[in-house]
């Protein structure tokens, strides 16, 4: 999700430099009025994935919030899904391992 995020908002990026600072007419303002829209809703599933990530391995708030911001800033969700993809492997031994009344919780 991190991805598809990352490549909404670099389109939404190049929705607004053309709605707003080339001023194209209302023929293609038609044609990529979508892009808001799309990228809001990808963004909300992208929450919902960070928050099912974030809980399941039982990460700190900070790592939440660092993932949450990346799909706000261009191309940090890039950098985000890489770091988060590290913190995963290195996590997910420990999570395995837990005993099955802990996953409960």
């Amino acid at each position: 999700m991190a991805f598809v995020t990352g490549v909404m908002l670099l389109l939404l990026v190049v929705e607004m430099v053309l709605v707003y600072l080339v001023q194209v007419g209302p023929d293609v303002t038609s044609w990529i009025a979508w892009i808001p829209f799309a990228h809001g809703w990808i963004y909300v599933v992208y929450l919902v994935s960070v928050f099912n990530l974030w809980s399941t391995m039982r990460w700190g708030l900070g790592r939440m919030a660092a993932l949450v911001v990346a799909g706000v800033v261009p191309v940090l969700s890039f950098v985000m899904e890489h770091r988060a993809a590290s913190w995963f492997a290195t996590d997910l031994p420990r999570v395995v391992s837990r005993p099955a009344s802990t996953l409960a919780r």
